[in-house]
Formats: structure tokens, sequence, C-alpha cells
């Protein structure tokens, strides 16, 4: 990914109060459920290997959060969708 438009970075706090520094990928909307696709903000740009961090857009108490997916399936499926969009993003460059 290139840093030419600079990067987004989030800080999401968890239910026992740690907070983690993120770099939002992507955004996609499937089956009319908004996804996003992050890395640690604190990783290398030489890491060859990087776990993508897939949360999706809830609503609690009446406030928009991110949460955690329901399912491995429902994970396998939206990062496969995550990896071809990625995958295209790619093929554009080159």
């Amino acid at each position: 990914m290139s840093d030419e438009y600079g990067s987004d970075i989030i800080t999401l706090t968890d239910d026992e109060g740690q907070e983690y520094e993120l770099e939002h990928l992507d955004t996609l909307e499937h089956g009319g459920t908004v996804y996003m696709a992050f890395i640690p903000a604190d990783t290398p740009d030489d890491e060859a290997e990087v776990d993508m961090i897939i949360l999706k857009a809830a609503e609690e108490d009446g406030e928009e959060i991110l949460a955690t997916l329901d399912s491995d399936e429902e994970m396998e499926r939206v990062y496969e969708l995550f990896m071809q969009r990625l995958s295209e993003d790619d093929d554009e460059e080159t």
C-alpha cells in the first residue's frame, strides 16, 4: 500500500480499556454490512506477513461501533473479498 496520500490511523479501545492503534486499509460493503480492514499501526513497512484485522460496523445503544465478526465463515468470506480487492489494486499499480 502506498503512503502517497498518507495513512488513516485510528485508536480503538476494547472492553477492558486496552487501546490499539490501527491503520485503515480498506472498507467494503457486503450483504448490507460495512466491513473495515486494518493492520496494526506499528507494523514495519518491510514486514512480509501481516495479520489483517477485519471489523464490521454495528450499532449498540444507538451508537455506531466497530465489532468483531460473528463466525469463522463470515471472517473467511470477508477476508477473501478484501484479498481480491487488494490483489486488484496491486494489478492496477503494475
